[in-house]
């Protein structure tokens, strides 16, 4: 697998305050640069920043594997072991998950586990992990 280079996403968030204390309290990502409209954070080396700019969160779903995953989404692929500890982190944080960790095409090509929540401005995440990394793109 080539590697690849870092990206940039950018989302709407309503409170720096809450996206702060989730980004960097919940997720434990280190903060970048900021000032009082946006947040750099460092997820997993890829620049993730949050904006100031109330937004409507989710605002349509996709069926797959049998549950109803929200779109538009933005996420990372984990290593499983970081999958669980993140799950286990945001369980004890007491995160409201739109979809719960779970293994996903268990048995199939591409079997991953993955789970779904929101952040405080509504925005959708997933995190997933694939216990062979090169099933990431396998048909």
């Amino acid at each position: 697998m080539t590697e690849l280079s870092p990206f940039h996403l950018a989302v709407p968030v309503d409170d720096i305050g809450r996206a702060r204390e989730f980004y960097g309290g919940v997720l434990g990502l280190a903060e970048g640069r900021s000032d009082e409209h946006w947040v750099d954070w460092d997820l997993d080396g890829h620049q993730f920043v949050t904006h100031r700019a109330p937004g409507s969160g989710p605002v349509g779903h996709s069926d797959v594997d049998g549950h109803r995953v929200p779109v538009p989404h933005f996420g990372l692929v984990l290593t499983v072991e970081r999958f669980q500890d993140m799950a286990e982190r945001l369980r004890a944080a007491g995160t409201t998950f739109v979809i719960e960790p779970y293994l996903r095409f268990a048995g199939e090509p591409g079997e991953q586990w993955t789970m779904f929540l929101l952040d405080p401005a509504g925005n959708a995440l997933e995190f997933k992990a694939f216990k062979d990394r090169s099933q990431l793109f396998v048909k």
